[in-house]
């Protein structure tokens, strides 16, 4: 654990790790960022293959030009630590998560709506939709993705991290939050201003 290797190099790497320790929902900082940054780009990828298989040509479906979208990581990382208490009851499960994920969805076209003017998704032509920012199929579909969460993909994420080391979790850490947040900020002002 990320944790124990801290300790025994402490006196190397000086007090900017502590913050990487510290705990939230019985997880470090180190392993929160990390499983963020893996769910971000597993989100882009499924999505953009998704998406160019859609449109028959190939799709960046994140909003800036680096390959993540953080909102898959978002949503991932909150079911999982909400529904953790519940996770060995697969029927409570697909229930809570597809209404957790769908709240996210809506939340998050709130939130686009208001920042930025619009939603980057449109379930118009969908049965069941409301307002075209959410609509039945997605949310079956979000139960089944919390299966696979709890079945397979934490567990696949969490092996991913701790095949490397430490030292170079934290330097991949900060490279892809500095070109990430850099590559973000610039679009979002273009954005801004174009709208």
């Amino acid at each position: 654990m990320a944790t124990a290797y801290y300790r025994k190099r402490k006196g190397n790497e000086g007090e900017f790790m502590m913050a990487w320790t510290h705990t939230v929902y019985g997880t470090d900082w180190y392993h929160l960022i990390q499983w963020f940054i893996l769910y971000s780009f597993l989100g882009w990828l499924v999505e953009s293959i998704y998406m160019s298989f859609c449109n028959r040509k190939l799709t960046n479906r994140g909003f800036a030009f680096s390959p993540f979208c953080p909102i898959y990581a978002v949503g991932a990382l909150s079911v999982y630590a909400i529904l953790r208490p519940v996770s060995d009851n697969y029927i409570v499960l697909y229930f809570a998560g597809a209404a957790v994920a769908t709240f996210l969805e809506y939340i998050t076209a709130v939130i686009m709506q208001r920042t930025l003017g619009n939603v980057w998704w449109d379930y118009h032509e969908k049965p069941f939709n409301y307002k075209g920012i959410l609509c039945l199929e997605s949310t079956v579909a979000w139960g089944f993705y919390t299966l696979i969460l709890f079945a397979f993909l934490q567990g696949f994420v969490e092996m991913l991290v701790n095949s490397y080391s430490y030292r170079t979790g934290m330097i991949l850490a900060t490279v892809v939050i500095l070109v990430y947040g850099f590559d973000f900020f610039l679009h979002l002002f273009r954005a801004k201003t174009k709208a």
